[in-house]
């Protein structure tokens, strides 16, 4: 079967727009590289943070839908976030972070690695992991951006899951996906593909008495997994079908084309195509600058701005 290749980005649930900018931006350094609408409820912004350019596996997103309650967590649902920077930077980020008020836990080590864990202002749980990426990973840094390019987030590292069992679910993950069965450790179950690098894994967790999780701000929306190409694609969906997956048609999101999947425990997937890329409908040295929809919302772009927040690009202040 046909693999997937690692992370393409993962997308969330935040509160305030201006604050999840405030924070992507001007505090953890990444770019602003698409400032759009979800394309499904186009009164809300979707948000994308990633390198420099904007590559697979680099970019985080997010729907802000302040209204929603907190976040439930439980089964069945994406956890804590893993952010992947070089080896020695947590010496930089620590400070950083406790002088930008963000509540820290304690340095640990996790599968032979530095973590530092956090949350972002909306309960969002993030880790900062000194960790190499896999072997065909790109990134591109952000030379404008507030934080050194040496110390900058380079990958989407990897995402915990909890499930209340994992029969299922480990059989979707190897057998729809490719993944493999790595190390156990404090509980969690790592499975991997490729090289098992940063932006390569998925930590798993059994809690057979966890109730359901449900979604809401501070929540992981899904996690989108990479695909070359619309043959590679293809590949992957008929292997997720193969082991009793639902999954979607191919939907044309512009920037990448996309199927989804709820998994056996009930976490969602998405399976994106590396290309076209954010350069494709905007100037990569101004990307993330100006408000772009899909041209079917076009028609409707006046109605659509009044009903979105005006948004101020924090002051890049850099330190260190």
């Amino acid at each position: 079967m046909q693999n997937t290749n690692g992370i393409h980005h993962i997308t969330a649930i935040a509160g305030d727009p201006q604050e999840n900018l405030d924070f992507y931006v001007g505090v953890l350094g990444m770019r602003l590289v698409k400032r759009s609408v979800n394309q499904d409820v186009p009164d809300t912004y979707h948000l994308f943070f990633a390198d420099g350019q904007g590559h697979p596996g680099t970019d985080l997103t997010f729907f802000p839908w302040p209204a929603l309650p907190p976040v439930r967590r439980g089964a069945g649902q994406w956890d804590e976030v893993a952010l992947g920077v070089q080896p020695g930077a947590l010496d930089y980020w620590q400070p950083r972070l406790a002088s930008a008020g963000v509540r820290c836990g304690d340095l640990e080590t996790r599968f032979g690695e530095r973590v530092l864990p956090f949350e972002d202002p909306h309960g969002m749980r993030l880790a900062l992991i000194e960790a190499a990426e896999y072997s065909t990973f790109d990134f591109t840094p952000w030379p404008d951006g507030p934080v050194p390019v040496e110390q900058q987030i380079r990958t989407l590292a990897g995402v915990r899951l909890v499930e209340r069992d994992d029969a299922a679910t480990v059989r979707f993950l190897a057998e729809g996906l490719g993944f493999r069965r790595g190390d156990t450790e404090a509980g969690w179950t790592r499975y991997v593909v490729g090289d098992g690098a940063a932006g390569q894994r998925v930590d798993l967790r059994i809690e057979p008495h966890a109730s359901r999780g449900q979604w809401g701000v501070g929540a992981v929306h899904h996690v989108a997994w990479r695909a070359t190409d619309t043959d590679q694609q293809l590949q992957v969906q008929q292997a997720i079908a193969g082991v009793g997956g639902r999954p979607t048609a191919v939907i044309d999101r512009f920037w990448f084309k996309s199927i989804y999947v709820t998994e056996p425990g009930g976490a969602l997937f998405e399976v994106a195509t590396d290309g076209p890329g954010f350069s494709v409908d905007e100037d990569p040295d101004h990307l993330g600058e100006a408000l772009v929809l899909p041209s079917w919302l076009e028609p409707a772009r006046a109605d659509i701005e009044a009903q979105l927040p005006v948004l101020r690009m924090p002051t890049l202040a850099r330190n260190g």
